[in-house]
């Protein structure tokens, strides 16, 4: 652990406003969760939750700002001054669960809230007001262990929440942690009941990690060996470790970047893990974890390029025959938009198999082909009316001419104006 962690433990002016107003109150108010966790460690941190002795009802009545999020577990949504919500959670504790939800009560102390927690890491808290730290099953000196032990009786905390298994595989690629060897046996013992969690959430746990996990094949590792790809997702039970791997060469989103730029990063990790798939099975997953129409179809579709020319672009990179004609082939076949991606994609399977082909100048060269070059029927100089108007008949001989015709400004650019075509058209070189 960071050994000037304790003294980042310090929460932005809007928390403190938060927990002062409550303090003030009457209402022992406390730091709790990641936020605790990451600053102890010295890492950047950015939500800040905080745990409460008021209820919501009475966390609502002392803020103007309020969202009714996650009432009905204890949690309430507090707008500060700029609208940022931060996440005001009532001390409770479970009296009932079902493997995924909880029947929680209120009226109970700041350690019997921490109990009810996963992990001892995630189960420190700090009081904004005098600095205390509260630390009652040893938190701080997990962190120091650099190991992922579970609060109290490891196997019940995974019968509370099967989640939580998956939890401990992100955690423990996230931080490089060892699991604890009893929590471990919890987790595995509680695999062959994880799916009776929801699609969604698991989904979103592979998406954190993606997100947070700099090498998310640890992470997936700990999936395999627990038998949790088994349970949920058999398909990548069996594919090699280099599925697993070839994410860590794409790199962490940081939170810092324009959003749009750590989504396509996350989902091209993602992407790595289907390449061994079968497109339609590749799709068939995707649809079962619930992801969007548009995440489906952008991950099944360079499933489907990787099958159809990877082996001959790693090939050719090897060999070092790449001509502008090869690179508008791969580009027409990938996709205009498609064809950067792919090629990180493609890039991160090969350092995980070893011994990568370079490609910094051919994806520069690539991607300047693919958005300069014709590469689609609809870049062509002419269309189906032209031909038409040449004398080609209506029917399957526009398309199969048109065809011909592109294949033959892909092979050379130059080409590509409406006599030329017109001209190859007329004389049958593109029929």
């Amino acid at each position: 652990m960071n050994a000037g962690g304790v003294e980042r433990l310090n929460p932005p002016p809007t928390v403190r406003k938060i927990a002062a107003r409550l303090t003030e109150a009457g209402f022992e108010t406390w730091c709790v969760g990641g936020a605790v966790r990451d600053a102890l460690l010295g890492h950047a941190h950015a939500d800040w939750d905080l745990a409460t002795a008021a209820t919501p009802t009475e966390v609502r009545s002392l803020f103007s700002r309020t969202v009714p999020h996650g009432i009905e577990f204890g949690t309430v949504g507090v707008l500060d001054k700029h609208g940022i919500m931060h996440e005001v959670t009532t001390f409770r504790r479970d009296v009932q669960h079902d493997g995924r939800h909880a029947v929680v009560e209120y009226g109970v102390s700041l350690d019997d809230d921490l109990a009810r927690r996963d992990f001892t890491i995630n189960a420190i808290a700090f009081s904004p007001a005098t600095g205390e730290l509260r630390d009652p099953f040893g938190g701080q000196e997990d962190l120091k262990r650099r190991v992922v032990r579970a609060v109290g009786d490891p196997s019940a905390r995974m019968v509370e929440d099967r989640l939580r298994a998956l939890r401990a595989f992100r955690f423990a690629g996230r931080f490089e942690f060892e699991i604890d060897p009893a929590t471990w046996q919890s987790v595995v013992e509680s695999a062959p009941f994880l799916p009776r969690l929801s699609r969604e959430r698991v989904k979103q746990e592979i998406e954190k990690t993606m997100g947070q996990v700099r090498r998310p094949s640890r992470s997936f590792a700990l999936w395999r060996k627990a038998g949790a790809f088994t349970s949920l997702i058999p398909e990548l039970d069996a594919v090699p470790d280099a599925a697993f791997k070839a994410a860590d060469f794409i790199g962490t989103p940081d939170e810092t970047r324009r959003p749009e730029l750590a989504l396509a990063r996350s989902q091209n990790r993602l992407t790595t893990l289907f390449l061994d798939l079968r497109p339609a099975d590749a799709r068939r997953v995707l649809v079962g974890l619930r992801a969007s129409n548009r995440e489906t179809d952008s991950v099944s579709q360079q499933v489907e390029s990787w099958h159809r020319v990877g082996a001959a672009m790693r090939a050719a990179l090897r060999e070092d025959k790449v001509t502008d004609a090869s690179l508008r082939r791969w580009a027409a076949d990938i996709g205009r938009t498609h064809t950067a991606d792919f090629l990180k994609v493609a890039h991160a399977r090969w350092c995980a198999e070893g011994n990568a082909p370079k490609i910094g100048a051919v994806y520069r060269r690539m991607v300047r082909v693919a958005y300069r070059d014709p590469l689609t029927i609809n870049d062509l100089a002419i269309d189906g009316s032209d031909l038409m108007d040449a004398g080609i008949p209506a029917g399957p001989a526009i398309g199969k001419t048109l065809r011909r015709l592109l294949d033959v400004v892909i092979e050379d650019p130059a080409k590509n104006t409406r006599d030329t075509l017109l001209e190859l058209a007329g004389s049958g070189g593109a029929s």
